[in-house]
């Protein structure tokens, strides 16, 4: 069934090259338009294994980087937009992305140490060791190796429309995995390049991020991510092809389970708060046990996503003490 899929895609001039990435997600899917002008969406993360595996893949197509004329980038994390620099510098290529994302890309040492800043103090307010918040500061600093600033050269607005020879694709904002999230809306084919806000074998993360413009309250993730579901689902897609993975033909039963495993999530999230008022941090041990320091803000993450969920609900609310926040039930 998948590669029923990917024969679709291919039909339909759109190539999927598989990169790897040093990450626990496993290889990127970079995506290649066979159209005027040539269009690589993401690039995959910034190492000579990846741009050596790019090469060979858009070699076995009869293709090279330097006859790419426009790269789209889908959002700010480190696989997809490692190696757009690279890839610019030798082809000459139009790098697009959107006007909330331009900025994190152009800046993006800055973006990062700021996003490092962000989550240190998220961690410490929500319950996380001071030495534990180190040791991520650390190894957040050595994968920003693995991304690298580029010119944004085209920036793009929710709604604009990309005009190439054979498609139009239209730019949605889709935020929630990252406050950036980007998809391309092929409407005459009924396709969507997702990029990572709909992965067809696993829940996309909803990352704690701070604000785009680096004021104001952090987003609500979750609840973002959630609404950003609800608008994919409307839409009338034959075919969604994700950041990772395989693509996926029936986008509304994927969207389905994962609202279900949300609600079901918040719920066990609730239980738990309900027997006593806990940290989030607490509540995540609570859930997975002992959890490997490099997963910490992932599932802190996931839990403050799944209370901020109940509080919006009147369910659960924040009492702080000391600088730290403990849940309690309403």
């Amino acid at each position: 069934m998948a590669e029923d899929a990917w024969v679709a895609a291919r039909a339909a001039g759109i190539h999927r090259l598989r990169i790897p990435t040093p990450f626990a997600v496993g290889r990127v899917n970079v995506y290649l338009i066979e159209d005027e002008p040539l269009t690589l969406v993401d690039s995959g993360p910034n190492s000579g294994i990846s741009l050596d595996e790019l090469e060979r893949q858009l070699a076995a197509l009869d293709r090279r980087i330097e006859e790419i004329e426009l790269i789209l980038i889908s959002h700010q994390h480190l696989d997809h937009i490692g190696l757009v620099d690279i890839i610019a510098g030798r082809s000459g290529a139009e790098v697009a992305a959107l006007d909330r994302l331009a900025p994190f890309v152009e800046n993006f040492r800055e973006s990062m140490a700021a996003e490092d800043e962000f989550a240190g103090e998220i961690m410490l307010r929500h319950g996380i060791a001071p030495e534990v918040v180190q040791a991520l500061r650390a190894v957040s600093q050595g994968f920003r190796a693995w991304g690298a600033r580029a010119d944004v050269t085209r920036v793009l607005s929710d709604g604009e429309r990309i005009v190439m020879r054979d498609r139009t694709l239209e730019v949605l904002h889709r935020p929630g995995h990252s406050p950036t999230d980007t998809v391309f809306h092929d409407a005459e084919r009924r396709m969507l390049i997702a990029a990572d806000h709909l992965i067809a074998h696993v829940s996309s993360n909803p990352l704690l991020a701070r604000p785009p413009d680096g004021g104001g309250e952090r987003p609500r993730s979750l609840l973002n991510y959630l609404e950003s579901l609800a608008q994919t689902r409307e839409m009338d897609l034959d075919l969604v092809l994700p950041g990772h993975g395989d693509p996926i033909t029936d986008h509304r039963l994927v969207i389905d389970r994962r609202f279900d495993l949300h609600r079901r999530r918040a719920d066990k999230i609730y239980r738990l708060i309900a027997e006593q008022a806990r940290t989030a941090h607490e509540l995540a041990q609570a859930m997975w046990g002992d959890i490997a320091v490099t997963q910490a803000f992932l599932t802190l993450s996931e839990v403050i996503g799944h209370t901020d969920i109940l509080a919006a609900e009147g369910r659960v609310r924040e009492l702080e003490e000391d600088g730290v926040v403990r849940f309690e039930a309403v």
